[in-house]
């Protein structure tokens, strides 16, 4: 999916995150959370109740999980929604995070939870939500691919929320399967499972796409 791969690697630069070449070469506990923008004593201060501390950790999380609600639900309104809900849960949930190294991919859980449940209430307000978040444009594209990114919007819209998430934590952060594993809460195997569907629907809707332009063209 080398569209996918590449609409996602030009956005995770666009806001500063690093690529996963980076990550794999720095891969000890304080590169992580040097790239995460985490400080373990903060984390640590904030699980026990400093108000301040943990005002901190979610200034510095905010923007990057918003990104990633976004990539997910592909709707700012819903996107803001959902960090919102995220940064309450990680308030109210902080005191149980046993091992502090554990908020990157902790956080991710209550933000994939909160895009969920963001998911299924707007679905019920409205049913054509899909749709709707499928019109909306990710990002001025300065490299001549508007066509392209098109039909990757397309079929990554037709995607269940289960396969957007997976497409989004292994193309837009770069993270390892156990990594989206342990950020899930699921076997590696379902993770396999849920990327393979989620890659073989994206091809057929580029193959779909791309039948329907040869036959507009055809016609004309």
């Amino acid at each position: 999916m080398a569209e996918l791969a590449r609409d996602f690697r030009m956005e995770r630069e666009g806001f500063g995150l690093h690529t996963r070449h980076t990550i794999q070469r720095r891969s000890d506990d304080a590169a992580r959370r040097e790239w995460w923008g985490m400080d373990t004593e903060l984390v640590i201060h904030a699980r026990n109740g400093d108000q301040q501390a943990f005002a901190a950790l979610a200034d510095s999380a905010y923007g990057r999980l918003h990104q990633i609600a976004f990539r997910i639900l592909r709707d700012r309104p819903a996107a803001e929604d959902a960090t919102q809900q995220a940064v309450l849960s990680m308030w109210r949930d902080l005191p149980q995070l046993r091992d502090p190294d554990r908020f990157e991919a902790w956080s991710y859980r209550l933000l994939v939870n909160a895009c969920n449940s963001e998911f299924r209430r707007r679905k019920r307000l409205l049913p054509t939500i899909a749709d709707a978040m499928a019109i909306e444009p990710v990002a001025p594209d300065a490299f001549g691919h508007l066509a392209d990114r098109d039909q990757v919007e397309r079929g990554f819209a037709s995607l269940s929320l289960d396969h957007r998430v997976v497409l989004v934590l292994r193309y837009y952060l770069d993270l390892s399967l156990d990594s989206i594993a342990e950020t899930l809460d699921v076997p590696i195997g379902t993770v396999n499972s849920r990327l393979h569907r989620a890659l073989g629907r994206m091809r057929d809707a580029l193959k779909e796409a791309d039948l329907a332009e040869l036959a507009e063209g055809a016609v004309r």
